[in-house]
């Protein structure tokens, strides 16, 4: 069984010599990770950096990422680049959006692709309902959207080759609340100017020059709306004592998607026991509190403790940063974070979505 909840937390080594050689040992394993980073993609990206403080983590981060977008799977490497574009776009992140159309047009890529969403093939295209429901309402994932997707006649995907794409779309979306929590998304001249990364191909300086998410989306208007209680009565919510990570949404996902439960289940398991000042029953309330405002319930979990152990301000920032990052003015009125809070919100906010995922999946399959 797995525990991939916030259950615990470390406490950093002592001071003296002892922290030292700890300090000395993260920088080094920080430059080795950076080092393999370099040689397999050509440059340290600044979301990299940022989470540079975390090696542990970042390594399980960087795995996973470089697991289902570069490692053997079923979809082609441009289509992967493109659909991590098109989940970047539906939060508007630049940064994102111009990161991927360079990695797609280095796999190959059609550079024709690149000027809308229209212009991808159809079978891409046929992915943006979809997008748009895991991305803002993901309560919302119905088996009758994957079987919309495996019976498309000559344009229907596989269920392996669609298992691949959600992880991708859960991932970039998550991975949107991490850049415009850490403000990475108004510096996109970072990956020209800094010091530490290569210079940018001729591709890389094209795409941010011109790259709009907005090209790589249809009904803008689409967007979170308020999981009221109203809703708790209907198919929509999820109960974790029916349908948990841990039981249900782990062992599917890793038998239609080779390994990737267990790199996911790692970056759960990492980002929960990072060393921190935070104590387990904070780190839990923050958890279980953005998996509330996305509609699943711990009928084992008394949420008066959400409203104890944090203040008014985490709060609203946790919500905007899990559920409309895009809403810049949002983030600057609410609070300052450390870097692991943004980190705990973007691993919760994947989860969550890769378990409505999971359920639609499941509900199609034994429909």
């Amino acid at each position: 069984e797995h525990d991939s909840g916030p259950k615990r937390s470390l406490s950093l080594p002592s001071h003296g010599a002892g922290r030292s050689n700890f300090i000395s040992s993260q920088e080094e394993r920080v430059s080795l990770l950076f080092m393999k980073t370099l040689v397999s993609r050509g440059s340290v990206d600044a979301v990299s950096q940022q989470m540079a403080s975390h090696p542990q983590y970042l390594e399980s981060f960087l795995r996973t990422q470089h697991y289902i977008l570069h490692m053997d799977g079923p979809l082609p490497l441009p289509y992967r680049h493109y659909i991590a574009i098109m989940a970047a776009a539906r939060y508007h992140c630049s940064y994102l959006v111009c990161l991927h159309s360079a990695q797609f047009l280095r796999a190959g890529g059609d550079p024709l692709w690149l000027q809308s969403l229209e212009a991808a093939p159809p079978r891409l295209r046929l992915l943006d309902h979809i997008n748009k429901v895991l991305a803002h309402q993901p309560w919302l994932a119905a088996g009758s959207h994957i079987q919309s997707l495996l019976k498309a006649g000559e344009q229907c995907w596989s269920l392996a080759e669609l298992v691949q794409a959600v992880v991708i779309l859960a991932h970039c979306h998550s991975l949107c609340s991490f850049v415009f929590g850490c403000d990475t998304d108004s510096d996109l001249a970072h990956l020209a100017k800094s010091p530490n990364v290569t210079p940018p191909t001729f591709y890389e300086e094209e795409m941010l020059c011109f790259a709009d998410p907005s090209r790589f989306i249809t009904d803008p208007d689409f967007c979170y709306q308020e999981f009221a209680r109203r809703d708790e009565d209907h198919l929509q919510v999820l109960r974790v004592q029916d349908y948990s990570w841990e039981v249900h949404g782990f062992s599917l996902i890793n038998r239609l998607y080779s390994d990737i439960g267990h790199l996911l289940d790692d970056r759960f398991r990492s980002v929960t026991s990072l060393p921190s000042l935070h104590s387990s029953d904070l780190k839990r309330a923050i958890w279980n509190y953005i998996h509330y405002v996305l509609g699943i319930r711990y009928d084992d979990y008394d949420y008066v403790e959400v409203n104890q152990l944090l203040e008014r301000d985490l709060k609203l920032y946790i919500k905007a940063v899990a559920c409309f990052p895009d809403e810049k003015l949002c983030l600057l009125l609410f609070f300052c974070p450390q870097i692991h809070v943004n980190l705990l919100i973007m691993e919760a906010r994947l989860q969550a979505e890769l378990l409505y995922a999971m359920r639609a999946i499941t509900r199609y399959m034994i429909a």
